[in-house]
């Protein structure tokens, strides 16, 4: 798309970081996903997760932490760096994240945020990891015990989970094994990324001729393409390639056809419509993963880079202007960028 950028520059990770600087610490408006166990738990978001209480809910004011340490590795002189390193320094402490384990244990919070929020807190020990100051070391050694429980419930979950979610919203399967993918590989937990190979496989594997029925009218998420992102992180490149030739047989000719439109947005003051401009975000971030897969001469990766700088462009003008998606949709568009 003629105007919209194709990488991340350091202009977008300073718009970016401005965004989530303004939200990660903005306790109200708040929407908790919070099961009481008894009267002492009726509490503020401050109260109950003293890290996390900021972006509208726990697992947008997660990722939003992620981006800003992502933005810090790869733009250290970044206007906002010393911004973002007070706030680490004063929020991602053992004591505070003490209290966010604590809020973990009752029996009746072993699913909170399911998958998805524990694959964004494996993406920011994943972040964390890749971070060479001695001011980082401090962060991940004061997260990685949030990390371990989240790993701990990945373990003790997939081995009984028979089906997928297969839904375009946060308890996608895909996605969230995606995610944890990326934090195997990066901190070396080679059983654990067996462990997710093996489901995904398992849940994916036979998949073929995907008809693509979306998006529904609050995806964020493109079931089909993450799904496909998913098994490119599962499996090796050759063994990938032979599963999405069966998986989307006629994406050379652009089918299905919706995989290749961006969403329309009717309305972004609405927390639910708002989250299709995600779902363009997060298409984005597919195709261009996708698109690496296949050679220069393969028809496949034109078409998917065609299609993913299409989703780019109709939605990352939107990251900002109203608070039910400022406050999570830079994530995916830096996720895009990435890619």
């Amino acid at each position: 798309m003629t105007g919209t950028p194709s990488h991340l520059t350091e202009a977008l990770a300073s718009r970016f970081s401005a965004l989530a600087l303004t939200h990660v610490t903005r306790e109200y408006p708040h929407k908790l996903d919070h099961v009481l166990v008894d009267e002492r738990d009726a509490r503020t978001p401050r109260e109950l997760h003293p890290v996390f209480f900021g972006s509208f809910d726990w697992h947008s004011c997660l990722h939003g932490y992620w981006l800003l340490a992502t933005l810090l590795r790869r733009f250290p002189t970044l206007a906002d760096a010393p911004a973002i390193q007070a706030l680490f320094d004063s929020q991602l402490t053992a004591g505070k994240i003490t209290k966010e384990i604590e809020y973990l244990e009752p029996l009746v919070r072993r699913t909170f945020e399911r998958p998805y929020g524990w694959a964004w807190a494996l993406m920011l020990g994943a972040e964390l990891s890749r971070h060479q100051t001695p001011a980082a070391a401090a962060w991940r050694s004061a997260v990685s015990p949030l990390t371990d429980v989240f790993v701990e419930r990945y373990r003790a979950f997939l081995p009984k989970a028979t089906y997928p979610v297969r839904v375009g919203t946060h308890f996608n399967s895909a996605f969230g094994i995606a995610l944890a993918l990326e934090y195997a590989v990066a901190v070396g937990d080679e059983e654990l990324r067996q462990l997710l190979s093996a489901k995904a496989m398992e849940w994916y594997g036979n998949d073929r001729d995907c008809q693509a029925w979306e998006p529904g009218g609050d995806d964020f998420l493109s079931s089909a393409l993450v799904e496909a992102e998913c098994m490119r992180r599962a499996l090796a490149p050759e063994a990938f390639r032979e599963w999405m030739s069966g998986f989307l047989p006629r994406l050379g000719t652009k089918e299905p056809a919706t995989l290749f439109k961006p969403a329309t947005v009717s309305d972004r003051s609405d927390g639910k419509i708002v989250h299709l401009d995600g779902l363009n975000l997060s298409r984005a971030w597919c195709w261009r993963s996708l698109a690496k897969t296949w050679p220069d001469t393969d028809a496949r990766r034109g078409v998917a880079v065609e299609a993913a700088d299409a989703h780019l462009g109709a939605s990352l003008p939107q990251v900002s202007g109203d608070y039910m998606g400022e406050h999570w949709l830079a994530t995916f568009a830096l996720l895009a960028l990435s890619a």
